[in-house]
């Protein structure tokens, strides 16, 4: 039996029924949710919250964001999300991130969404990375009886269930539903050249001098105060052989190129000019970050550079959706942006795909654009704190430069994570942080600058 011993030991003191379903050892709860084949509806989570007064455990659908406005009318405390190292301190007999929705058994206070009371079955966490627990009912509501019950999720168009897909899956019916957009003819030149280790300066720069916009953001970003570049720069061949080197403008060639492939709006928290703000910040950090973990650095510039494409996509084919999802990100700036995209695209059985995020989205499209595999798997479980498997250097760099930009108000999330066990994995500390955090602001107001004539 696969549960976590105290979870155990409170089902079977109170008598609660339940079945133990196997699964094979899951990297996350998101993957244990996929490989369940449940509705998300019926799939339930819990979220931890804290203040001064200790912790608060709400229980709601997987499919839901909690609504942090209501939740402070309902209670009258400022709650604030545990981090994910506080909580799986909290829950020590658990495998990390797999928290069971049932406070009662670890003495906390829960708060429970009143739909919850409604199903006629829930699956939960076990506290494993090997199974969940299925309650009936009556059982659910045994488990639940001391928590406090109220409407504590965001509502919304994704309020309906719907069954979780695998990626392939999600890829099949993408390719088979809409015309995805091919890489722009440039950007793939330019990737094909890359991949040639003969290629000179000269190749790059004519590919590039093809395209005058393309030649003159090339020029304007090698003349930026980032570089301090002393003289004058008159073509992209110089950017290339005094400054920049031939693989950093060949990967913001190629992104600024990718780009071309989407229409989306540029306004909102989600739109195009926040994206190039998003992306060259993390850029950079990922660049800093490679140099301290001994990862490739342009290799890392272009993770970080295009692991949000996945936005573009979703506004690229579902305009409508898109706005809806900037203005919830702007109403709902705690809400996780899984949990905003579920609500978002959760109530349609065509868009049920989207569910899975952005992230698995954009690692999807590089996938099918051949974009090297580390920048193909930073993209798609960049959401995914708990990651381990290939690449995992280039995505923890992703995940903790987006992690920094977060506390900056940059990006598409707005609440902070706990940069600690990041740090530690990349053999990093709080020194490397202060150098980094450091190194950013001294040039923030140049990647600013950067951003807006990207868009220009």
């Amino acid at each position: 039996m696969a549960l976590a011993p105290r979870l155990q030991q409170y089902l079977t003191r109170k008598g609660i029924a339940f079945e133990d379903i196997a699964l094979e050892p899951m990297a996350n709860l998101d993957a244990a949710v996929i490989a369940s084949g449940e509705a998300q509806g019926n799939i339930l989570q819990a979220t931890l919250m804290i203040d001064l007064q200790g912790v608060v455990m709400v229980v709601h659908p997987f499919d839901t964001a909690l609504d942090e406005e209501l939740m402070t009318e309902l209670t009258g405390r400022r709650l604030q999300p545990l981090s994910s190292q506080q909580a799986d301190r909290l829950f020590s007999d658990c495998d990390p991130g797999f928290h069971p929705p049932v406070g009662a058994a670890y003495g906390l206070t829960v708060l429970v969404d009143q739909d919850v009371l409604t199903l006629e079955h829930a699956l939960l966490s076990s506290g494993t990375d090997r199974s969940l627990v299925r309650l009936d009912r009556r059982n659910l509501k045994l488990a639940l009886a001391d928590a406090h019950e109220a409407h504590v999720v965001i509502r919304g168009p994704g309020a309906g269930s719907q069954t979780a897909l695998s990626l392939d899956d999600v890829a099949t019916q993408l390719q088979k539903l809409y015309r995805l957009p091919p890489m722009p003819a440039l950007a793939l030149r330019i990737l094909r050249l890359t991949a040639n280790p003969e290629a000179s300066a000269r190749e790059l720069a004519d590919l590039i001098e093809l395209d005058p916009s393309l030649t003159a953001q090339i020029l304007r970003y090698a003349r930026s105060a980032l570089f301090n570049y002393p003289g004058q720069i008159q073509s992209v061949q110089e950017a290339v052989t005094r400054v920049l080197g031939f693989d950093r403008v060949a990967h913001v060639a190629m992104g600024i190129a990718s780009v071309r492939a989407f229409d989306v709006p540029r306004e909102g928290m989600l739109g195009m000019d926040q994206f190039w703000r998003h992306s060259l910040y993390c850029a950079f950090l990922c660049q800093h970050l490679a140099q301290r973990c001994g990862g490739d650095k342009s290799l890392a510039y272009l993770c970080g550079l295009l692991h949000n494409f996945g936005l573009l996509l979703i506004g690229h084919l579902f305009p409508a959706e898109f706005d809806e999802l900037n203005a919830m990100r702007e109403a709902n700036p705690e809400a996780s942006m899984r949990s905003l995209e579920q609500q978002v695209f959760g109530g349609s059985q065509q868009h049920d795909m989207l569910t899975v995020g952005h992230g698995a989205i954009g690692g999807i499209l590089h996938r099918l654009w051949q974009l090297p595999d580390a920048v193909v798997k930073a993209a798609g479980v960049h959401q995914q704190l708990d990651y381990h498997g290939d690449h995992e250097n280039y995505v923890l760099m992703v995940q903790l430069a987006n992690a920094m930009l977060k506390e900056q108000g940059i990006g598409d999330e707005f609440n902070p994570e706990d940069t600690a066990p990041l740090l530690a994995r990349l053999g990093l500390d709080d020194s490397d942080l202060n150098r980094l955090n450091q190194e950013m602001e001294r040039v923030s107001g140049d990647l600013d600058t950067l951003a807006q004539s990207l868009t220009a």
